[in-house]
């Protein structure tokens, strides 16, 4: 019970237990057989496939913005060199101005993420294809089509994560934890399939080919487990509880209302939490992956397979998305500090220092800062670690705080405001990679 006058939840409420009868004292149904938390889980590993794949085959990128063929139409180094940045900034700016449509809809949850999960997997069947044709000749239009499609995946993604996001906020807390815990995954498995296609195929394109195919599988994938989510008598009485008072749709037993959410308090309840949310993807972006991936072995004259073919791959992308992972999966059983403490602040703002860090790594090309201070592969492993479980244990922390301190009539739509704060740090941090890959 909440004090009088009160709308929001007290500091003392449990953020994970929920009760364990309903308002007419029947017993709450079971996540039989963790069906929802699987399911949640699942859609968080396809919310970042199409960012993770984009950014993950780095080599394949690299080879189509070469010049193939001594006819081929010269391909700017820039496009090649600072490609990560580019599709950085193609991928959340868009994405900021998707979240204010997403929020003035925020009631229609089954068309917007049924129509964002289409147009992901549409988008990746065009890039799928695209594979196997010789663009050496239009390289640079190659480029063009490749910043649209981003686009296009980027714009239907971030619809896609912030209505399951505010979704699975009408659930207890563990089901906001396993869709970003298999947000994460998301990235370790595409990190894992590019070493395993790399090792496998001779070619760079049916390395590449067999890369996207498993995005193409994965989004159908989602699309179906998504549709099976409503069956589950677990997931109606969540989405009921959360909504007591509206009228559900005969469809798919969800609540429906055509109303916009207030927006003024739920912005007072979250600005604290959703800064800490904003900084902790600005630092990150900045870093990963334009600057990480960057980053060479100091052995990379020796030739050997370790330095120039499995560094990047699995110093940078594997190593950070697991560590992420791993970041996000212990928030299932701690959850320190809490959502009102100074520390997390505190916290957050410490990982600034991880941008020196970097830079003083071996990245390459440099033009202006040509100290290397830390020399050694060791390190570049070490800070990589470090930054992918503060990212996946702090960020997670704030997004699944946020619609908690709120009423459970505005959880959706606060998990949407705190998906903003995200994509916003994001797209800043993005616009920012570019400024300092180009100052090094």
């Amino acid at each position: 019970m909440h004090p009088a006058g009160s709308s929001f939840p007290t500091e003392e409420e449990p953020l994970i237990e929920e009760p364990s009868v309903n308002r007419a004292g029947r017993p709450k149904p079971s996540d039989h057989l963790y069906g929802a938390y699987v399911i949640f889980f699942l859609l968080g590993v396809g919310s970042l496939l199409p960012w993770n794949f984009f950014i993950t085959a780095k080599h394949y990128w690299a080879y189509k913005l070469q010049n193939c063929s001594e006819q081929a139409e010269p391909a700017p180094s820039d496009l090649r060199d600072y490609f990560e940045s580019y599709i950085s900034i193609a991928s959340t700016v868009p994405s900021v101005l998707c979240l204010v449509g997403n929020f003035l809809l925020v009631n229609r949850c089954v068309v917007r993420i049924l129509s964002s999960l289409f147009i992901m997997l549409s988008i990746f069947l065009v890039i799928t294809v695209l594979v196997k044709v010789d663009t050496s000749s239009w390289t640079t239009s190659f480029f063009a089509l490749t910043i649209v499609c981003v686009v296009v995946v980027s714009g239907a993604s971030t619809i896609f994560t912030s209505s399951i996001l505010g979704l699975s906020s009408r659930f207890p807390m563990r089901n906001s934890q396993a869709l970003l815990a298999g947000q994460a995954m998301g990235g370790t498995v595409s990190a894992i399939a590019s070493i395993i296609d790399l090792a496998a195929a001779a070619d760079v394109t049916d390395s590449a080919l067999a890369y996207f195919l498993t995005a193409d599988i994965f989004l159908v994938v989602c699309i179906m487990v998504y549709l099976l989510l409503p069956r589950l008598e677990y997931s109606r009485y969540g989405q009921a509880l959360a909504a007591p008072t509206k009228q559900l749709c005969p469809e798919h037993s969800v609540p429906q209302s055509t109303a916009v959410p207030p927006l003024r308090p739920i912005l007072r309840k979250t600005v604290a939490l959703g800064s800490c949310l904003f900084y902790v993807f600005f630092v990150s972006i900045i870093i990963f992956p334009s600057l990480s991936s960057s980053i060479q072995s100091v052995h990379q004259a020796s030739g050997s397979p370790w330095a120039t073919k499995y560094f990047v791959p699995l110093t940078s992308f594997l190593l950070y998305n697991f560590a992420d992972w791993c970041g996000r999966q212990i928030t299932a059983w701690i959850q320190v500090p809490g959502p009102n403490s100074r520390l997390l602040h505190t916290l957050v703002l410490l990982r600034t220092i991880f941008l020196p860090l970097f830079i003083l790594c071996n990245y390459q090309p440099r033009a202006h800062i040509r100290t290397v201070l830390f020399n050694r592969d060791i390190y570049p492993v070490a800070f990589t670690t470090l930054l992918g479980l503060s990212n996946g244990y702090l960020g997670t922390l704030a997004l699944v705080y946020g619609p908690k301190i709120v009423p459970k009539e505005l959880a959706e739509a606060a998990g949407v405001v705190m998906s903003f704060y995200l994509v916003l740090g994001l797209a800043l941090g993005s616009a920012c990679s570019v400024l300092v890959v180009h100052l090094i």
